[in-house]
């Protein structure tokens, strides 16, 4: 360490059920990203409580020295912080269940960030994160904000527009899990042995090229080969506590592979490549909402609640380090310390992808400093996957026209141009039902 700065943090989303680990994280990370205070703020003041909770118990045992505390008033939140954290969920898994769930009632596939349910999301998620900057602006001006709240790409562009000069970056940490993948699959020991060139919209890019970071071996030849074959299924010990549909998400990239087989595929791409595959093997009574609310939401506050009962958080099941927070760690590191590390945002375009339009945003490299960021050139995108990214990023542009007009016309042509809704008069189906469960999130669109 160069000097003795200490940092504050505010969580917007204390309640997430990621937010444990979080902080377990954080604090393992006091070497290189020192805290002097750590702030939650949800508007769900039960369920942040639940959370919060226990890891007031964290902190006491682990790093006193950290000032903690919850709250649900933002001027206390967002006061005297250096860096805010978005992970929020507008709706929480109510309005994700339905997310997934209207848009397979008409053979539509139903995924959280994807299709329909994507931009049903996004369009929640604007007025929120609009919010959150402003609270952050007002009370902490020279705070960064890094959101990673979904859906990342609508929200990007809503900020591209709305607030063009606000210190945010949105991420998204679904390729480094990937790629976490690839270097176990190249016998290295994490994303952080890898270099490489990607490009895309969130959920939705390709790795062009892969290294190894410190020899400059060329990996691509070796990860072909094995995705060809098992997709970024690893298996063994890496994968044992792996969840069913995700085993089913990492083997489906060996089809998105094989379609083009230039370059490698985020997982996502199954939802755009496939999309009567997805609908054919989804549950329309049973989608990834409900597993998450038997697992992980189950275990996460079963935790909590025993933590608090026994009155102390040793051997709990956050010791093992989550890539989610490690990344967001890194980002943060990167930062403070301005060391123009390389890490994925989501930015507007601006030469990045040379063949794509200024402004549209796109996932693309970053070097991270204390200015921010500072895309890197990725050359220019290949004619299919050009295509591709040009129907897709005009249907979250519209997602934001519909938010600030007010438009339903808007909102409709975004449901209508997406690739995983067959046509109009389907797209239509699902807004209306859609605009009924949203009433209370989204404008009134007209």
């Amino acid at each position: 360490m160069t000097d003795n700065r200490k940092f504050s943090v505010v969580i917007a989303g204390g309640g997430s059920t990621f937010t444990p680990g979080f902080v377990l994280d954080l604090i393992k990370s006091q070497d290189m990203f020192p805290l002097r205070q750590l702030k939650f703020y949800d508007n769900d003041a039960e369920r942040q409580k639940k959370i919060a909770d226990a890891v007031k118990i964290i902190i006491k045992e682990r790093a006193p020295q950290i000032k903690f505390e919850a709250t649900t008033d933002p001027k206390e939140a967002f006061s005297d912080v250096d860096f805010v954290m978005g992970s929020i969920r507008v709706g929480k898994y109510h309005m994700r269940s339905l997310d997934e769930k209207i848009p397979l009632k008409y053979g539509v596939n139903g995924q959280e960030t994807t299709g329909p349910g994507g931009m049903a999301y996004g369009l929640r998620s604007i007025p929120a994160i609009l919010q959150i900057i402003d609270w952050m602006e007002k009370y902490s001006p020279n705070a960064w904000m890094i959101n990673y709240s979904n859906t990342i790409a609508i929200v990007a562009e809503a900020c591209r527009r709305l607030r063009p000069h606000a210190k945010v970056i949105n991420i998204c940490d679904m390729p480094i899990d990937i790629m976490n993948r690839m270097a176990k699959i190249c016998g290295l020991d994490s994303f952080h042995d890898l270099d490489f060139t990607y490009y895309g919209l969130n959920h939705f890019g390709w790795w062009k090229s892969v290294t190894n970071k410190k020899t400059g071996e060329n990996l691509m030849p070796k990860l072909k080969g094995y995705v060809n074959e098992n997709g970024y299924w690893v298996g063994g010990d890496y994968d044992k506590d792996t969840e069913p549909s995700w085993e089913a998400t990492f083997k489906k990239a060996a089809d998105c592979y094989k379609l083009e087989p230039e370059t490698l595929p985020n997982t996502y791409m199954q939802y755009y490549y496939y999309p009567k595959y997805e609908v054919e093997n989804a549950d329309p009574k049973h989608t990834r909402t409900d597993e998450i609310l038997e697992h992980r939401q189950k275990i996460v506050f079963g935790e909590c609640k025993r933590i608090v009962e026994a009155g102390t958080a040793k051997d709990n099941i956050w010791d093992i380090s989550g890539l989610h927070s490690e990344y967001i760690v890194d980002i943060c590191h990167a930062i403070a310390y301005n060391t123009h590390e390389k890490f994925l945002a989501n930015c507007p375009n601006n030469g990045a992808i040379s063949n794509m339009d200024p402004d549209s945003i796109v996932e693309v490299p970053c070097l991270y400093g204390a200015d921010g960021i500072q895309p890197m050139a990725t050359g220019r995108a290949g004619r299919f996957q050009r295509g591709l990214m040009m129907e897709q990023q005009t249907c979250e542009k519209l997602v934001v026209d519909a938010f600030v007009e007010h438009s339903y016309n808007k909102m409709w042509q975004a449901f209508a141009l997406n690739k995983t809704v067959p046509d109009a008069l389907v797209a239509k189906q699902i807004l209306d039902d859609m605009m009924v469960v949203n009433k209370p999130y989204w404008p009134d669109l007209k």
